[in-house]
């Protein structure tokens, strides 16, 4: 079997532009995997245009450890995001393949299931007005749809530092949502790598008393020690990880043991298997790994392949049921959360499980989509905000 092409569709919405790429076997087996770009979309379809003439067209897909280290080494130029998303949504697609070949779905590929259910939680939950009260009838429709966890970053248009004013509005808003689900659901607390260390840490002391399931990048991603200086006061689990964009720039971070919960975006890291790998070394780590997954159903489905088969897989992160979920009309066989576990329960269709349905697609023309954390409204997600 050999790969004759591929092809690529967009599906635009205000905020997100979702990138799915469909390929192409002469055995008349076709394969999908998606990835969510910030403001790089025509970049990586430009670079998908060049890696399919230079790599992926007469590829075997079936040797896919092969292609994805001549996608990613084969230009010589250092991979980034934009080069390993490109690799991630032809990879996504190649196990698609495999798997549909082969009759059965890529978790039994990967070493087969330790679990039959992975667990969500909610988010883009909360484009309403930044009210207590608001906060709090959103996050109790959450729990109606049978979530048990969810994510909310609190913090406004923060940058660096917060003031008093500002700091005691956001654990109003905390303290409403946890008053809403109640004590059992889990809370996370997301930063988006907003503050200083200072700042970090003197918020996340001020939430503590709303046990937050973890603290999500607190600081920006780029320095480790500040992260390090987070992690060694305070009490609550660290999470970080969405904008490494290859596993091993991971390595420094497994050494400085700062962190508790890894999150690699699965379009953005190189794909399944490339998750898979550090999974593996998160666990000699006791880490565990709780994927970012701002993606539609194909990148939510292949992000709970690596959740069926990975030990340490705590959580994976799921947007389509709130924040755009007419997406889900695109791909058919999407990834349902079950209201009475809410968790995703393990599918046995071959390959990803998903299909792809172009002509929905074609309803959701790419958009100049916006993502600015520190404009005014980000978090309602529209036309006129900005957010994710």
């Amino acid at each position: 079997m050999r790969i004759t092409g591929i092809s690529t569709h967009v599906v635009g919405t205000p905020w997100r532009n979702l990138t799915y790429v469909q390929v192409h076997t002469d055995e008349g087996l076709t394969g999908v995997g998606e990835t969510r770009m910030l403001g790089h979309t025509d970049a990586l379809i430009g670079y998908l245009r060049e890696a399919e003439a230079n790599h992926i067209k007469g590829s075997d897909p079936f040797a896919v450890e092969d292609l994805v280290r001549r996608m990613k080494y084969g230009d010589y130029g250092r991979a980034g995001e934009i080069v390993m998303s490109g690799i991630a949504v032809i990879e996504m697609a190649c196990w698609d393949i495999k798997g549909k070949a082969l009759g059965v779905p890529v978790w039994q590929l990967l070493g087969g299931k330790v679990t039959d259910r992975v667990k969500a939680y909610a988010n883009g939950w909360y484009t309403t007005e930044r009210t207590p009260e608001a906060y709090h009838k959103a996050a109790q429709g959450v729990m109606e749809r049978g979530y048990r966890a969810l994510k909310i970053d609190p913090f406004g248009t923060g940058q660096y530092e917060l003031d008093h004013e500002q700091s005691l509005y956001a654990v109003s808003l905390i303290e409403a949502v946890r008053d809403a689900i109640g004590p059992d659901a889990e809370l996370m607390l997301e930063m988006h790598g907003r503050f200083s260390p200072a700042t970090a840490i003197r918020l996340a002391r001020d939430l503590a008393p709303f046990r937050p399931a973890w603290l999500e990048e607190p600081v920006p991603p780029e320095n480790l020690k500040a992260l390090e200086k987070v992690a060694a006061k305070v009490d609550m689990p660290v999470a970080t990880g969405e904008r490494i964009h290859d596993r091993i720039e991971f390595r420094e971070l497994f050494e400085s043991q700062a962190v508790d919960i890894i999150q690699p975006d699965v379009g953005h890291i190189g794909g399944i298997w490339e998750t898979r790998k550090l999974a593996a070394t998160a666990e000699t780590h006791y880490m565990l790994v709780a994927p970012h997954n701002v993606g539609g159903p194909v990148l939510t489905a292949a992000s709970l392949q690596v959740g069926f088969t990975a030990p340490n897989f705590k959580v994976l992160e799921h947007f389509n049921d709130f924040a755009d979920a007419d997406i889900k009309k695109v791909v058919k066989g999407a990834p349902q959360v079950d209201p009475e576990t809410g968790c995703f329960e393990l599918s046995h269709a071959p390959g990803l499980g998903v299909e792809l349905d172009t002509d929905a697609a074609s309803e959701f023309p790419q958009q100049q989509a916006r993502f600015d954390l520190w404009a005014e409204g980000w978090e309602k997600r529209s036309p006129g905000g900005a957010g994710k």
